[in-house]
Parts: C-alpha cells; sequence; structure tokens
C-alpha cells in the first residue's frame, strides 16, 4: 500500500511528507523545489492487542508506546503540480506517473491563500485555496482521460464478450494508473455504461468514466495545510461546505515537523496525534516562543497537528484498511522471542485466507484452518477478518 502526497507547488507538501517520515527533503517556498520524487514511511496509529493478553509487545517494524501501535505505510511526495500538468506542463506528465502505483492521495492545499495557482507567493488571503481543490482534480482527471483515449482503439477493437472479459480487458491495459477490475466495474456502474457498447460511447461518456475511475482508484483527503495562519481557519469551513464529498483535515505541517524534531533530540515528550507536549528540558526563548505558539494557535485549536489525522483519514478512512496481528494460542513470540512483532494492515473484506497468503504464499496454499486467538475460536477460511484481530494459521507442514 502506498500513499502519494500531492499539491501545487510551495504549498508544505514536503513539509508535511517530511514530518510524517522525518525525512530530510528540500523544503522552500518556490515551485519545483522537489523534482524526484521522495519515498518515506510514515505510521498510522492501531490500539494495540498486547494490553488484552497481559503482555509488552516488541514490534519488529514500527513501534509502540503507551498501548498505542505504530503501524508503517509507505509514503510517496511528487513534486508540485501546476494547471496544464495533464498535458506536460511543468513536466507534469512525469510527476503524475510517479503517483500512478499510489492507493489513495493526500492533497495539500495552502489553506492561508498565500500562494497562487503556480505556486508563486502572494499577499496572504489573496487566492481562493478552494481553486486549488478544483484544480488538481480536473488535472488528475485529465490526465486519466488521456490514458483512456490513448488505450481506446485497443478496447473496442478486441472481441470481448460479458462483463468478465471486459473487466480484465480494460484493467490489462489500465494498470499503469493503479487501476484494477474492481475499480473499472466501480466507474462503469457510476456512470451507467456498464452495458452500452465501447464504440457508441462519445466524449463526455470517455471523460465522465474517467473521472468515476480516478475516484475510485485514487480517493482523495485535503490535508488543508498552513491552517494557524490567518484567515485559515474560515477557508477551511469554506472548503468543507463547498466540497461536502471530500474528507477536509485542518493541518500545519511545520508544527508537527518542529515537534518531531525536538522530540528526537530529546527537548521534549510528543508523540504523533497528540494534542499537548512535555518540555524535558532547558529551551532557549526562541524555542520556548515557537512551542508557546505551536500549543495555543494549533494544538489548542485544533486539537492536533492534523499530520496524523490527514495520514489515518487515507488509510482507514478511505481505503478502510483492517489491522491484524499474527499470534498464537500456544504462545505470542515469534522464532526470535518477539513477543507479537507483526501488525498488518489488509483491505476490508479479506478472509483468514487472504491473511494467510500475506503471512506466506506455502501458509495459503497449505492452509487447514485458523485460530482467533483472543476468544480461541476456530475460523475456517472464508472468515472475514475484524480489525485488531489477533489470528493463527494452521497450516500443513
Amino acid at each position: 500500500m502506498q500513499i502519494g502526497f500531492v499539491g501545487k507547488p510551495s504549498s508544505g507538501k514536503s513539509t508535511i511528507f517530511s514530518a510524517a517520515t522525518l525525512v530530510d527533503v528540500a523544503i522552500a517556498n518556490y515551485p519545483f523545489t522537489t523534482i524526484e520524487p521522495n519515498k518515506g514511511i510514515g505510521f498510522v496509529r492501531v490500539e494495540c492487542v498486547d494490553k488484552e493478553f497481559g503482555v509488552q509487545c516488541n514490534p519488529r517494524t514500527g513501534f509502540c508506546e503507551k498501548g498505542i501501535r505504530y503501524v508503517p505505510v509507505e509514503l510517496i511526495d511528487v513534486a508540485g503540480l501546476v494547471p496544464g500538468a495533464s498535458e506536460g506542463r511543468g513536466r507534469g506528465n512525469q510527476f503524475l506517473s510517479d503517483l500512478a502505483q499510489a492507493d489513495a492521495l493526500i492533497h495539500v492545499v495552502d489553506a492561508s491563500g498565500s500562494t497562487n495557482e503556480e505556486g508563486e507567493p502572494v499577499a496572504l488571503g489573496s487566492h481562493d485555496p478552494c481553486k486549488d481543490v478544483q484544480f488538481l482534480e480536473e488535472e488528475i482527471d485529465a490526465w486519466f482521460f488521456g490514458i483512456l483515449e490513448k488505450n481506446w482503439k485497443k478496447f473496442y477493437k478486441s472481441p470481448v464478450e460479458g462483463k468478465l472479459k471486459l473487466l480484465e480487458l480494460m484493467s490489462q491495459n489500465l494498470s499503469g494508473i493503479g487501476a484494477n477490475p474492481s475499480t473499472i466495474e466501480q466507474a462503469l456502474h457510476k456512470t451507467g455504461l456498464l452495458e452500452k457498447r465501447l464504440e457508441m460511447w462519445n466524449d463526455d461518456e470517455k471523460k465522465a468514466f474517467a473521472k468515476e475511475l480516478r475516484i475510485a482508484s485514487k480517493p482523495m483527503v485535503i490535508a488543508a495545510n498552513k491552517a494557524d495562519l490567518q484567515g485559515a481557519a474560515e477557508n477551511v469551513e469554506r472548503m468543507k461546505k463547498q466540497f461536502p464529498h471530500l474528507m477536509i483535515v485542518a493541518c500545519s505541517g511545520i508544527s508537527e515537523l518542529t515537534l518531531k524534531k525536538a522530540a528526537k533530540e530529546k527537548k521534549l515528550s510528543y508523540l504523533p496525534g497528540d494534542s499537548k507536549f512535555e518540555v524535558l528540558g532547558e529551551l532557549e526563548e526562541k524555542q520556548k516562543k515557537g512551542l508557546e505558539y505551536i500549543q495555543k494557535n494549533v494544538l489548542e485549536k485544533f486539537k492536533s497537528t492534523g499530520v496524523q489525522e490527514v495520514l489515518e483519514k487515507a488509510v482507514f478512512g478511505l481505503l478502510e484498511m483492517v489491522a491484524v496481528f499474527p499470534a498464537g494460542t500456544k504462545g505470542l513470540k515469534d522464532s526470535q522471542g518477539r513477543t507479537l512483532p507483526d501488525c498488518y494492515l489488509m483491505p476490508k473484506g479479506s478472509t483468514a485466507l487472504d491473511f494467510a497468503f500475506k503471512l506466506h504464499t506455502d501458509f495459503g496454499n497449505n492452509f487447514i484452518r485458523a485460530i482467533n486467538v483472543k476468544n480461541k475460536q476456530l475460523i475456517g477460511k472464508e472468515y472475514v477478518i475484524k480489525h485488531r484481530d489477533a489470528i493463527e494459521i494452521i497450516h500443513k507442514a
């Protein structure tokens, strides 16, 4: 699973990416600071199951603090997109292609209105951030439509009989943008085009299909960044009213980055997503004022910096992933003595058999049964995994 960060230049996209991952990236308020995509690991929070078993877990990846498991997620940050990106402006086609395999997108918007559509600095509040939300959706829709057009002749000139053959044909040629039979079928149903012969589609219908395919295969949450600046909070509320179909989260990427760096330097105690922090030692006057500003204008006002929340909205809200812990009825340790070392994120609707294959191909191929370790009940391969399940897979040796 991969989450992509998108947005116009200087929206604070790379700052939020850096805050989420603590990967050092170029950050500046001028267009195209980022050229090559940055990749890193962020974390989403899951209430750990260790306390239910009366043990302390030892994560192999991620970490666990105060009963909260931080599960790793792959993130990618691409260069800023400008109007006309789908036609190649600003190397737009390359940047869009970098996002092809992203499962969901976080659109970082400058909620303060202090950068224009090109990402150039303007007077605070003089640009309407609602325009940025609309432009980026239109650019990605146009990108999808362009890919569809390039492959169109392959679709209607190939003989296909029945829905399954059609979905297979389209997914083979649209896999480069992350489309699959499920998202293609969703788009066909939404547009009412499932039963219409492909050669009969007009341009408007193709564009409508491309838009619905984008919505299904690249769901998007809005990170309304710079929410602490003057007038930004009002802009966030306007965006929520104008785009009720989107999840919109008020964010301050620079605040999260500041807090995480200070915590890494042991100057304060802070966990991602918290509404407060604790100073651990002496601070310089400049640092004190900066932290006081964050506490008053960000944490007290929005209850968090928003960075952790927007990641979790993407993973658990848009993608509806569920967390599952491999465990055993006779012991919770792995071969190296680590207690509950792993936590996997699985798509909603995944079965015990899907989980077996996630752990190892041999487990899936030789599946016998599974056990819900929390209640010791036997479960079959068709059992649908629930969030925070602890599952043991029994398989042939």
